[in-house]
Order: C-alpha cells, then structure tokens, then sequence
C-alpha cells in the first residue's frame, strides 16, 4: 500500500515533524503512547512529538479541508454543531470568536465551559480516554510560541482536580488517572477557540457520561 498516496497536495494545517513521519508509516508499524510515556511528555512539555495513527491522520486531514470546505473554518465548525455557541456580533476571523460569559473567572461556571470527547484523539493505549475542555473565556499565554501563563495554569490545574481527580476519590491512585496538557499555540489545528486536554485512564463509562454531559 501506497501511504504517501491520499496525503498529497497541501495540508490543512502546519504538519509537524513528528506528523511527517506519521505519514510515513503504516497502522501496523506505529506504536500508540503508552501512560509513563504521556507522562513524561507532559512533565517535560515535549507537546511536539505526540502523534495520531497514520489512518486517523490521514483521515483528520482529509476531514479538515471538508470542514473548511462547508463550514468556512473548523471554528465555525465547533462552535455550530459541538458546542452550539453563538459568537458576538463583535467577532472577528482575526482575533477568532468571543462570548457573553456567565462569569468573569475561567472555569468557575459551568455555563462557560464544555467538556467533550476529542473527536480526533492522539494515537492513545486502549484504556486512555481522550477529552478536551472548551472554554469560552482566553487564557493568558507567555511568548512567541504562546505557553500557558502560570496564573492560567494554576487554574487549570485546581479545575482538573475538582472535576476530574476528586470524582474518583474512591480510587486509591486517582491522581495517577488524570493528566492534562494544552498545546501551545503553534501547535494547535485549531486555535479559534480556547482549550486544553484530559486524558483519563481506566474509568469507568459511568463517571465519563457524567464529564460529558
């Protein structure tokens, strides 16, 4: 098989180089993250090298100029059929989407953020769930490569730990369960909108519904 053949002309976003050499390979050559290997790579903020399986990447870019296609961009996208968020009237393509929020602080009021499965997930081990929290709100980044702030980091952090860690209080290594990371902002396939990752590892389907609804 050709894995070159679907993946020609340009792609929708900047590819990595890690992406590349996705692309490169077959399902059968790749080798999915493993949790102590997610581990490390968000202790050392090393975002760069998680990676999709060669299929789902292939698919994602393919879905991507779809979705450009129909909707205008992948924000649109979101903001219609994911999150059903209607932007101000004030909203520019430039400065991406802005809402009226319910409250003033990030992450304090349900009502401002949502938590959804990621639609197109790393290339994980089968017992890890990828989520993605969307929030109306902006988080203030540091430096050209736009890293998170670390007031909004905090945040973040004392968030993953109510909405996700204490609710499996009852499991001895919850804090070993839930890890979480936001890309930088060059390295986001969709920077519109506000949002960070969750990966979970072996929960139950019952405590998932009840992030997801």
């Amino acid at each position: 098989m050709d894995h070159h053949h679907d993946t020609a002309g340009q792609p929708p976003f900047d590819l990595t180089v890690t992406d590349r050499k996705v692309l490169a390979l077959s399902d059968e050559e790749f080798q999915a993250h493993t949790w102590m290997e997610l581990r490390q790579i968000i202790q050392d903020n090393n975002l760069s090298v998680l990676k999709r399986r060669p299929s789902d990447l292939r698919r994602y870019m393919r879905w991507t100029n779809e979705i450009k296609t129909a909707y205008g961009s992948i924000t649109n996208f979101i903001c219609q059929e994911r999150l059903h968020w209607h932007p101000l009237s004030v909203s520019t393509e430039s400065m991406g989407p802005t809402f009226r929020c319910a409250s003033t602080a990030p992450l304090s009021n349900p009502d401002d953020y949502k938590i959804l499965r990621n639609d197109w997930p790393y290339g994980l081990a089968t017992d890890i769930t990828h989520l993605v929290v969307w929030l109306k709100h902006r988080l203030p980044t540091n430096g050209p490569e736009g890293d998170l702030a670390e007031n909004a980091r905090q945040r973040i952090q004392e968030f993953v730990q109510k909405e996700f860690v204490d609710k499996l209080a009852n499991d001895n290594d919850s804090n070993t369960r839930v890890m979480w990371f936001r890309n930088w902002t060059g390295l986001q396939s969709v920077r519109g909108l506000e949002h960070f990752h969750v990966l979970v590892r072996g929960v139950p389907d019952a405590i998932l519904q009840e992030w997801l609804m």
